[in-house]
Protein backbone atom coordinates (compact mmCIF):
# COMPACT_ATOMS: atom_id res chain seq x y z
CA UNK A 1 0.00 0.00 0.00
CA UNK A 2 1.56 3.40 -0.46
CA UNK A 3 2.17 5.61 2.06
CA UNK A 4 0.61 9.34 1.73
CA UNK A 5 2.88 12.17 3.01
CA UNK A 6 0.51 14.85 4.78
CA UNK A 7 2.98 17.72 5.42
CA UNK A 8 2.67 19.23 8.81
CA UNK A 9 0.71 22.27 8.56
CA UNK A 10 2.48 25.68 8.86
CA UNK A 11 2.71 27.60 12.13
CA UNK A 12 -0.49 28.58 13.61
CA UNK A 13 -2.65 27.60 10.75
CA UNK A 14 -5.56 25.72 11.24
CA UNK A 15 -6.49 23.28 8.25
CA UNK A 16 -10.36 23.03 8.23
CA UNK A 17 -10.72 19.76 6.04
CA UNK A 18 -8.06 18.28 8.53
CA UNK A 19 -9.69 19.31 12.29
CA UNK A 20 -11.51 17.41 14.33
CA UNK A 21 -12.53 14.86 11.24
CA UNK A 22 -11.97 11.78 13.22
CA UNK A 23 -10.62 9.77 9.82
CA UNK A 24 -10.02 6.44 9.59
CA UNK A 25 -6.78 5.76 11.42
CA UNK A 26 -8.05 8.19 14.16
CA UNK A 27 -11.08 5.73 14.38
CA UNK A 28 -9.45 2.79 14.83
CA UNK A 29 -6.95 4.05 17.29
CA UNK A 30 -10.18 5.84 19.22
CA UNK A 31 -11.89 2.36 19.52
CA UNK A 32 -9.08 0.68 20.45
CA UNK A 33 -8.03 3.26 23.29
CA UNK A 34 -11.53 3.73 24.37
CA UNK A 35 -13.26 0.46 23.38
CA UNK A 36 -16.87 -0.34 24.83
CA UNK A 37 -16.96 -0.77 28.53
CA UNK A 38 -14.28 1.35 29.49
CA UNK A 39 -15.35 3.76 32.03
CA UNK A 40 -13.94 6.45 33.38
CA UNK A 41 -16.41 6.96 35.53
CA UNK A 42 -18.90 8.40 33.29
CA UNK A 43 -20.98 5.19 32.12
CA UNK A 44 -22.08 4.60 35.79
CA UNK A 45 -22.59 8.29 36.54
CA UNK A 46 -24.54 8.84 33.22
CA UNK A 47 -26.66 5.44 33.80
CA UNK A 48 -27.74 6.50 37.25
CA UNK A 49 -28.69 10.09 36.09
CA UNK A 50 -30.72 8.68 33.58
CA UNK A 51 -32.88 5.96 35.49
CA UNK A 52 -36.28 5.88 35.15
CA UNK A 53 -35.95 8.08 31.69
CA UNK A 54 -38.82 6.43 29.22
CA UNK A 55 -38.46 8.51 26.53
CA UNK A 56 -35.84 8.80 24.01
CA UNK A 57 -32.24 9.88 25.00
CA UNK A 58 -30.11 11.67 22.08
CA UNK A 59 -26.30 11.64 21.71
CA UNK A 60 -24.50 14.39 19.63
CA UNK A 61 -20.77 13.03 18.51
CA UNK A 62 -21.58 9.49 19.50
CA UNK A 63 -18.47 8.25 18.64
CA UNK A 64 -17.47 4.38 18.28
CA UNK A 65 -21.01 4.19 20.95
CA UNK A 66 -18.61 3.75 24.35
CA UNK A 67 -21.13 5.21 26.38
CA UNK A 68 -24.78 4.80 23.80
CA UNK A 69 -23.92 0.69 24.58
CA UNK A 70 -23.96 -0.04 27.95
CA UNK A 71 -27.30 2.94 28.27
CA UNK A 72 -29.21 0.72 25.44
CA UNK A 73 -27.77 -2.38 27.41
CA UNK A 74 -29.57 -0.58 30.44
CA UNK A 75 -32.63 -0.64 28.94
CA UNK A 76 -32.63 3.11 27.73
CA UNK A 77 -33.86 4.19 24.11
CA UNK A 78 -31.11 5.96 22.55
CA UNK A 79 -30.26 7.00 19.40
CA UNK A 80 -26.96 9.00 17.80
CA UNK A 81 -25.37 11.13 15.18
CA UNK A 82 -21.69 11.75 14.58
CA UNK A 83 -20.02 13.89 11.72
CA UNK A 84 -17.49 10.74 11.00
CA UNK A 85 -18.36 7.86 9.06
CA UNK A 86 -15.54 5.97 10.40
CA UNK A 87 -16.34 6.10 14.01
CA UNK A 88 -19.67 6.01 12.94
CA UNK A 89 -18.95 2.51 11.29
CA UNK A 90 -17.15 1.40 14.43
CA UNK A 91 -20.36 1.90 16.29
CA UNK A 92 -22.35 0.48 14.20
CA UNK A 93 -19.90 -2.63 14.36
CA UNK A 94 -20.39 -2.87 17.68
CA UNK A 95 -24.09 -3.05 18.18
CA UNK A 96 -24.60 -4.85 15.44
CA UNK A 97 -22.48 -7.86 17.53
CA UNK A 98 -24.82 -7.43 20.18
CA UNK A 99 -28.19 -7.74 18.13
CA UNK A 100 -28.63 -3.76 18.84
CA UNK A 101 -30.42 -1.05 15.92
CA UNK A 102 -30.37 2.56 17.41
CA UNK A 103 -30.81 4.88 15.17
CA UNK A 104 -27.45 6.41 14.00
CA UNK A 105 -26.65 9.12 11.46
CA UNK A 106 -24.55 11.47 9.96
CA UNK A 107 -24.71 14.76 11.24
CA UNK A 108 -22.87 17.26 12.72
CA UNK A 109 -23.51 19.67 16.09
CA UNK A 110 -24.79 22.57 13.87
CA UNK A 111 -27.47 21.64 11.85
CA UNK A 112 -28.46 18.19 13.28
CA UNK A 113 -32.33 17.84 13.74
CA UNK A 114 -35.01 15.40 14.36
CA UNK A 115 -38.84 15.67 14.50
CA UNK A 116 -39.11 14.08 17.84
CA UNK A 117 -38.03 15.90 21.19
CA UNK A 118 -35.92 13.87 23.41
CA UNK A 119 -36.41 13.40 27.13
CA UNK A 120 -32.30 13.97 27.51
CA UNK A 121 -29.94 14.73 25.37
CA UNK A 122 -26.25 14.13 26.43
CA UNK A 123 -22.91 15.04 25.54
CA UNK A 124 -20.16 13.24 27.76
CA UNK A 125 -16.45 13.05 27.15
CA UNK A 126 -16.15 17.06 26.52
CA UNK A 127 -17.39 16.85 23.05
CA UNK A 128 -18.75 20.11 23.48
CA UNK A 129 -15.21 21.53 23.41
CA UNK A 130 -15.13 20.51 20.38
CA UNK A 131 -16.94 23.63 19.07
CA UNK A 132 -14.07 26.06 19.24
CA UNK A 133 -16.07 29.32 18.38
CA UNK A 134 -17.95 30.86 21.29
CA UNK A 135 -21.04 32.07 18.88
CA UNK A 136 -21.09 28.36 17.04
CA UNK A 137 -21.47 26.66 20.63
CA UNK A 138 -24.22 28.94 21.68
CA UNK A 139 -25.91 27.63 18.66
CA UNK A 140 -25.08 24.46 19.30
CA UNK A 141 -26.46 24.68 23.27
CA UNK A 142 -29.65 26.55 21.71
CA UNK A 143 -30.38 23.75 19.37
CA UNK A 144 -30.40 21.27 22.35
CA UNK A 145 -32.66 23.34 23.92
CA UNK A 146 -35.42 23.02 21.01
CA UNK A 147 -34.64 19.58 20.35
CA UNK A 148 -35.53 18.71 24.16
CA UNK A 149 -39.24 17.78 25.14
CA UNK A 150 -40.62 20.33 28.42
CA UNK A 151 -38.87 19.25 31.72
CA UNK A 152 -35.98 17.70 29.70
CA UNK A 153 -32.44 17.37 31.03
CA UNK A 154 -29.66 18.23 28.85
CA UNK A 155 -26.28 16.67 30.82
CA UNK A 156 -22.82 17.85 29.68
CA UNK A 157 -19.37 17.20 30.58
CA UNK A 158 -16.26 19.14 30.36
CA UNK A 159 -12.57 18.55 30.54
CA UNK A 160 -10.99 20.55 33.69
CA UNK A 161 -9.61 23.87 32.37
CA UNK A 162 -5.86 22.37 33.34
CA UNK A 163 -5.91 19.21 31.00
CA UNK A 164 -5.50 22.05 28.49
CA UNK A 165 -1.88 23.26 29.54
CA UNK A 166 -0.64 19.75 30.45
CA UNK A 167 2.29 17.95 28.13
CA UNK A 168 1.97 19.50 24.73
CA UNK A 169 3.66 16.26 23.14
CA UNK A 170 3.08 12.74 23.51
CA UNK A 171 3.55 9.10 21.94
CA UNK A 172 1.70 6.20 22.14
CA UNK A 173 1.16 2.87 20.26
CA UNK A 174 -1.78 0.37 20.21
CA UNK A 175 -1.75 -3.46 18.54
CA UNK A 176 -4.63 -3.72 16.22
CA UNK A 177 -6.85 -7.09 16.31
CA UNK A 178 -4.81 -7.81 12.97
CA UNK A 179 -1.23 -7.39 14.92
CA UNK A 180 -0.17 -4.58 13.16
CA UNK A 181 1.13 -1.64 15.52
CA UNK A 182 -0.81 1.62 15.32
CA UNK A 183 1.05 4.77 16.25
CA UNK A 184 -0.28 8.43 17.92
CA UNK A 185 2.86 11.37 17.97
CA UNK A 186 0.49 14.30 19.09
CA UNK A 187 2.20 18.28 19.45
CA UNK A 188 0.05 20.79 20.36
CA UNK A 189 1.22 23.83 18.50
CA UNK A 190 -1.27 26.48 19.21
CA UNK A 191 -3.06 28.01 22.12
CA UNK A 192 -5.38 31.31 22.10
CA UNK A 193 -5.70 32.49 25.59
CA UNK A 194 -8.23 34.77 24.48
CA UNK A 195 -10.70 32.66 22.29
CA UNK A 196 -9.85 30.23 24.64
CA UNK A 197 -8.79 27.37 22.28
CA UNK A 198 -5.81 24.71 21.87
CA UNK A 199 -4.78 23.45 18.45
CA UNK A 200 -2.63 20.05 18.15
CA UNK A 201 -1.18 18.14 15.17
CA UNK A 202 -2.21 14.27 15.91
CA UNK A 203 0.18 12.10 12.90
CA UNK A 204 -1.36 8.18 12.74
CA UNK A 205 0.77 5.98 11.17
CA UNK A 206 0.01 2.01 11.02
CA UNK A 207 2.82 -0.53 10.69
CA UNK A 208 3.38 -4.16 8.89
CA UNK A 209 6.02 -6.09 9.83
CA UNK A 210 8.26 -3.04 10.90
CA UNK A 211 7.23 -0.60 7.42
CA UNK A 212 5.29 2.00 7.28
CA UNK A 213 1.41 1.33 5.36
CA UNK A 214 -0.49 4.19 6.15
CA UNK A 215 -0.55 7.78 7.79
CA UNK A 216 -3.01 10.35 8.32
CA UNK A 217 -2.48 13.90 9.41
CA UNK A 218 -5.23 15.50 11.79
CA UNK A 219 -5.62 18.71 13.72
CA UNK A 220 -7.31 18.50 17.20
CA UNK A 221 -8.99 21.54 18.05
CA UNK A 222 -10.44 22.19 21.48
CA UNK A 223 -11.83 25.02 23.53
CA UNK A 224 -12.07 25.30 26.99
CA UNK A 225 -14.99 26.84 29.18
CA UNK A 226 -15.12 28.27 32.40
CA UNK A 227 -17.63 26.73 35.32
CA UNK A 228 -19.16 29.54 35.87
CA UNK A 229 -19.45 30.79 32.30
CA UNK A 230 -20.90 27.71 30.66
CA UNK A 231 -23.47 28.41 33.57
CA UNK A 232 -24.59 31.34 32.38
CA UNK A 233 -24.83 30.68 28.90
CA UNK A 234 -27.05 27.49 29.56
CA UNK A 235 -29.30 30.70 32.00
CA UNK A 236 -28.77 32.90 28.92
CA UNK A 237 -30.95 29.91 26.99
CA UNK A 238 -33.30 28.97 29.03
CA UNK A 239 -32.35 26.12 30.88
CA UNK A 240 -33.25 26.31 34.85
CA UNK A 241 -32.46 23.86 37.72
CA UNK A 242 -28.49 23.85 37.01
CA UNK A 243 -26.26 21.62 38.79
CA UNK A 244 -22.89 21.62 38.43
CA UNK A 245 -20.22 18.24 39.60
CA UNK A 246 -16.79 17.18 40.30
CA UNK A 247 -15.51 13.81 38.90
CA UNK A 248 -18.81 12.33 38.34
CA UNK A 249 -20.28 12.36 41.77
CA UNK A 250 -23.68 14.54 41.10
CA UNK A 251 -23.87 17.20 43.23
CA UNK A 252 -20.64 17.47 44.45
CA UNK A 253 -19.02 21.42 43.59
CA UNK A 254 -16.26 20.71 41.75
CA UNK A 255 -12.48 21.88 42.71
CA UNK A 256 -8.88 21.70 41.06
CA UNK A 257 -8.13 17.99 41.60
CA UNK A 258 -11.05 17.13 39.38
CA UNK A 259 -10.26 15.96 35.60
CA UNK A 260 -14.34 16.06 34.55
CA UNK A 261 -16.91 18.49 35.27
CA UNK A 262 -20.68 18.02 34.77
CA UNK A 263 -23.30 20.25 34.11
CA UNK A 264 -26.77 19.27 34.16
CA UNK A 265 -29.69 21.72 33.42
CA UNK A 266 -33.49 21.46 32.38
CA UNK A 267 -35.64 22.53 30.17
CA UNK A 268 -38.74 24.33 31.99
CA UNK A 269 -42.21 22.30 31.52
Amino acid sequence: MPVVEHPAPAQDEVIPELNNRYGKLASHVYNLDKPIGKSFGDVEFYRARLEGCTGAILEPAVGNGRMLVPLIEAGLDVVGFDASEDMLDHCRRQCAARSLSPDLTIQTFDSFAYRERFEAVIVPAGSLQLITDHAAAMAVLQRFFGHLAPSGRLIVDLDAIGSFFGDANSFRQWRTEHGDLLTLTAQRFQIDYVAQTTVSSLRYERWVDGQLAESELELFSLRWWGVHELVLALRAIGFVEITVSGNYQHGRAPNNDDGAISFEARRPA
